[in-house]
């Protein structure tokens, strides 16, 4: 089944398609998401705020979040976490 995370201002995503939730200051990565924006392959979910996470997810888009990598990533997680627990009791 799949799970969604709110990655800020109302924008889900499916975690089972997240391959990597990385910071954009690193110059491999903007470069990635200005190739992304010139492709058309980004999603901007950040209505117009300082973008703080970059999602790179399995069909080559880009999503750009004004959300910090760790708050998504915490969020991934508590996501993953109830169904880990179920898979404990059987």
């Amino acid at each position: 089944m799949n799970k969604l995370i709110h990655v800020g201002f109302g924008n889900i995503v499916n975690t089972d398609k997240i391959i990597a939730i990385v910071s954009p200051d690193a110059a491999p990565v903007k470069r990635l998401v200005q190739k992304a924006k010139e492709t058309g392959m980004a999603i901007d979910a950040t209505q117009g705020r300082k973008t703080k996470s970059v999602l790179v997810m399995e069909n080559s888009q880009v999503v750009l979040s004004a959300l910090l990598p760790e708050t998504i990533a915490g969020r991934a997680r508590e996501d993953a976490a109830p169904e880990e627990e179920k898979g404990d009791e059987n």
